[in-house]
């Protein structure tokens, strides 16, 4: 309902909390902040749809290299590692959408090391999102 009302999907909203807290964010005081700030967005929202495209690429071009500067810290030498990393990153652009891209990389970094015989290092949260995600593309 959230994603149809707001225009935003939920994994989308989880990055975006993720990274509040990778910058200090971390008391309930950050969300009450942040969440002030995006319903008063809300009332913004309209006025700034009559910008085009055009004038908002460049400020996408900037959050995108700032993305891509997080991809040295993937483990190049691992190919369990890198596969899901690499499905992750293409995926994103082709589909036009973040959260599809996150959730194939949650599905396929489990089967990966199930693959290579170390599922014991994956926190059963991976593995419950990953059936999560898989049953969202089957019933999307």
């Amino acid at each position: 309902m959230s994603e149809r009302f707001f225009g935003t999907s939920t994994t989308a909203s989880f990055v975006e909390s993720s990274a509040g807290v990778a910058v200090g964010g971390r008391t309930g005081f950050t969300s009450v902040i942040i969440s002030t700030c995006f319903f008063i967005a809300l009332f913004f929202s309209p006025i700034l749809g009559v910008i085009t495209p055009e004038v908002t690429a460049p400020a996408l071009i900037i959050v995108g290299a700032l993305m891509a500067t997080e991809v040295k810290q993937i483990d190049w030498s691992r190919l369990e590692v890198v596969i899901p990393a690499f499905v992750t990153i293409i995926m994103m652009p082709l589909t036009f959408s973040v959260a599809t891209g996150i959730a194939l990389g949650f599905i396929l970094y489990p089967f990966a090391m199930i693959a290579k015989k170390e599922w014991k290092q994956v926190h059963p949260i991976m593995y419950t999102l990953g059936g999560l995600f898989i049953l969202y593309f089957i019933f999307l």
